[in-house]
């Protein structure tokens, strides 16, 4: 005779948060410091890759453009962190240690040193003084320019936040991503359409990667893509897509018109603020529902015994 099967005596539970109450509380971080610092350092970080890229090649116009705004924006950027801090002595302390398996330890230690690098090559090309210490500033801001690109992302994705953590592979991509159109936004705003296309390629690589990702987190994570296409996080992502698609094509077809080139960029930087913005609104919507905490949970529970048997 076959075994027969128990029979369960209730019924699987659904889970409940106490008193209706969330289980995560929201990030503590201000708005808009945060988004603007996580876009700012972006397109510093890009810029700065992107001049020691066209120096070489005989973009002088173009690696002047980049370096100067890869100081300004790192500064801006830090000026961002700074004042979500509250107190200037608070970024001064992320300093005092290093510490490689703290993502905000390690973050601290690249935009402190790039932010310093990137300004001293943005004073030596504006100012015409020290260009040998300066250009030496500009080749190590631009060595760092890719870890600039990326580390927040991790950062974010270090949180208990459900759509940050559960989108730990896509996030960086699409920083990276983005940071690439931010980039070439600038350089597209700034030079003529003839000096910018290096810039132009850069923007079109940036663009599919950040569409590509952008996609993978709306429809990907299960449950926890869902705030990212609902409420203001959904209408920030779509205005992205929408503007990296605009700034894209008219960086193409209107590779020999000055205005297009011009819309082009800024269609780029504000489809990075955007981003940006819409990353931060989805994190922070995913902490109001247990769902968002609880499902993901069980999914991997589920997995793990099924690769067990």
């Amino acid at each position: 005779m076959s075994p027969r099967r128990e029979r369960e005596m209730a019924e699987p539970a659904e889970f409940r948060s106490y008193y209706g109450k969330p289980i995560l509380k929201e990030p503590a971080w201000k708005q808009p410091d945060v988004p603007l610092y996580l876009f700012l350092g972006g397109v510093a970080g890009a810029s700065a890759s992107m001049a020691i890229v066209a120096r070489p090649a005989g973009h002088a116009n173009l690696a002047r453009v980049a370096t100067v705004a890869a100081g300004a924006t790192s500064v801006a950027s830090v000026a961002a962190l700074i004042h979500d801090l509250g107190r200037p002595e608070r970024f001064l302390n992320m300093l005092r240690v290093f510490k490689p398996t703290s993502p905000l330890s390690v973050g601290s230690w690249i935009l402190a040193p790039f932010s310093g690098l990137a300004s001293a090559a943005a004073l030596s090309t504006i100012t015409g003084r020290l260009p040998r210490l300066g250009a030496l500033a500009g080749v190590s801001a631009g060595l760092l320019g890719p870890a600039m690109c990326t580390y927040t992302a991790v950062l974010l994705a270090d949180t208990a936040t459900p759509a940050w953590h559960e989108g730990h592979r896509q996030l960086p991509v699409l920083f990276a991503g983005s940071a690439l159109t931010g980039g070439a936004g600038v350089a597209l705003l700034a030079v003529t359409p003839a000096e910018a296309v290096p810039a132009r390629r850069l923007g079109l690589v940036g663009a599919a990667a950040e569409l590509v990702a952008s996609s993978r987190l709306e429809h990907g994570l299960g449950v926890v893509s869902e705030p990212y296409r609902t409420g203001r996080a959904g209408a920030l992502l779509k205005a992205s897509k929408a503007l990296t698609v605009a700034g894209a094509a008219l960086s193409v077809f209107g590779r020999r018109n000055r205005i297009a080139s011009a819309i082009a960029g800024s269609a780029y930087l504000a489809a990075g603020l955007c981003t940006r913005f819409g990353v931060y609104s989805a994190g922070v919507e995913s902490t109001k529902d247990p769902k968002y905490v609880v499902v993901p949970q069980r999914e991997r529970m589920a997995r793990k015994a099924n690769a067990s048997t």
